[in-house]
């Protein structure tokens, strides 16, 4: 029977919620410590634990037919390679930085300037397109510490929290792109893998769907279920049942997480009482 081939990174932040969000879809990988190699117990797949810059190479060479991965990876390095489905985790921006103590404001100021960065391909792309000439330093590795040695006269980096800007002396003054993790194949899939892909695609989307949403329980006098109904359309229309109390109905429908608390608000506004909320773990459309 065919496996399914996917590349994972094999360290840090985005292999953590990659290998979660496996873990989620119902399949299990026995990954031994420092494996580069996995199967899974429960799904025709094999995990690559590979560097993140390396992949889309590996997929467009089709020694693997999927991969999740970063977007700004792809950016850089796979314009040619298919995106399937974006997953919402491991997102980060590609930002400029320059020392806190520079005049520069904003990016006309790096007119001329030296830049170090890992991604000279979307840097040179994004300059071009804004007009502004400067000299790329490519420094493949912690670029943070280049302006403190004289090397350049800000970076271009990946940043998530801000942390390492901080910590590092340095401010942001230009975001090129945001980025999160992404499900991508290579051109080179076969059919029979690329159904594999279409079932585990299927899976994400339910996973996916359900964090968005909070499953909702409360309880309202019957005179007011038409007010709260407007409110709570749920994914058709809200579940209602009789309660023992004589004159109340207990409604159960979904929130999106984006306007859950405003909708508390006015569900309570309303005349709803006892209101339970529950995560999703999936959501099968």
């Amino acid at each position: 029977m065919s496996k399914l081939k996917i590349a994972v990174q094999k360290s840090g932040r985005l292999h953590d919620d990659s290998m979660k969000i496996l873990k989620e879809i119902g399949i299990s990988v026995d990954n031994g410590k420092d494996q580069l190699k996995a199967s899974a117990r429960n799904f025709p797949l094999e995990v690559f634990y590979l560097r993140n810059g390396d992949i889309p190479q590996y997929l467009r060479d089709g020694v693997v037919d999927a991969a999740i991965i970063g977007e700004n990876v792809l950016i850089e390095k796979g314009k040619d390679i298919s995106i399937v489905e974006r997953l919402g985790f491991s997102k980060c921006k590609v930002s400029i930085a320059v020392p806190k103590s520079s005049d520069a404001k904003s990016l006309k100021d790096l007119e001329d300037k030296r830049i170090a960065t890992s991604y000279p391909n979307t840097v040179n792309q994004f300059l071009e397109t804004e007009g502004i000439n400067a000299q790329l330093h490519i420094i493949n590795g912690s670029v943070e510490i280049a302006p403190n040695i004289g090397l350049a006269d800000g970076i271009c980096d990946i940043v998530s929290s801000g942390s390492t800007l901080f910590k590092n002396g340095l401010k942001e003054v230009e975001v090129l792109l945001k980025s999160e993790a992404v499900l991508a194949t290579s051109p080179l899939i076969l059919d029979e893998n690329q159904k594999l892909v279409d079932k585990l695609q299927f899976r994400l989307k339910s996973v996916l769907k359900g964090r968005q949403n909070k499953y909702v329980l409360l309880n309202a006098p019957n005179e007011k279920l038409e007010d709260i109904i407007k409110i709570l359309p749920g994914m058709n229309s809200p579940t209602i049942l009789p309660l023992a109390k004589e004159g109340w109905s207990s409604l159960h429908s979904v929130i999106n997480k984006n306007e859950f608390w405003e909708v508390i608000d006015e569900l309570k506004q309303n005349g709803a009482e006892g209101i339970l909320v529950c995560p999703i773990e999936n959501m099968v459309l």
